[in-house]
């Protein structure tokens, strides 16, 4: 904790508490402080309990993602409201576990709109990797229906999950663009100059166009 405290810089802060982060450590700092410790996962637990946002970054980057039981990683993420934390602990730990697809079952239908986006986004690493046995349909369906006027984090979760159903799945991809259309949802989102827009009909025709000529 102390070395966190010595890394803390204000003006990472200030950027940071503009996307609701609550830290000011540089990442590739915080990285290499990870390297040097390597996998040591009760000091993880230790870290993850101070409740303070840099030292779960460190605790995400050194635990040992599949000794956490199925009732740990539910509460983790029901008590995760910073941005960076609940997007690390979901694609560093969550997704390594092996009770990832209880969880994406469980979360996709919750109540709160940040444990939804947590199951939005292993669903979206399903549609990718391992679309088998998925409604890609019905999922759009339910993306069609709640996507526009789902809170901010759950909003994005579903657009991603939109966007790779049209990127991975040619044959939902005309109704994945036509759905990204109608509902707008990020049509207008800043993007700077040699990135993709995230709004849905032009991520998945540039990812389409790329994969083409790759």
């Amino acid at each position: 904790m102390a070395e966190l405290a010595d890394l803390e810089d204000a003006g990472v802060r200030a950027v940071n508490e503009r996307h609701g982060d609550d830290h000011g450590v540089n990442l590739g700092k915080l990285r290499a402080l990870a390297k040097r410790l390597k996998t040591r996962h009760e000091l993880a637990c230790r870290l993850w309990e101070t409740d303070d946002t840099a030292a779960r970054l460190l605790a995400i980057l050194i635990c040992r993602p599949k000794a956490f039981a199925r009732d740990d990683l539910d509460a983790m993420v029901r008590r995760t409201r910073a941005p960076k934390v609940h997007d690390w602990l979901v694609n560093y730990v969550v997704k390594k576990s092996p009770h990832a697809e209880a969880l994406r079952t469980a979360w996709s239908a919750d109540p709160d709109p940040v444990v939804a986006s947590a199951g939005w986004a292993l669903t979206t690493e399903r549609v990718a990797k391992k679309p088998d046995g998925l409604d890609l349909a019905g999922l759009l369906d339910v993306i069609e229906a709640r996507m526009k006027d789902a809170p901010e984090r759950l909003q994005w979760s579903m657009n991603h999950c939109l966007a790779r159903i049209g990127i991975e799945h040619a044959g939902h991809r005309t109704r994945a663009i036509d759905i990204g259309e109608r509902l707008g949802v990020l049509r207008d989102y800043p993007t700077s100059p040699g990135c993709t827009s995230p709004f849905a009909p032009i991520w998945i025709n540039e990812m389409v166009r790329r994969n083409r000529t790759e």
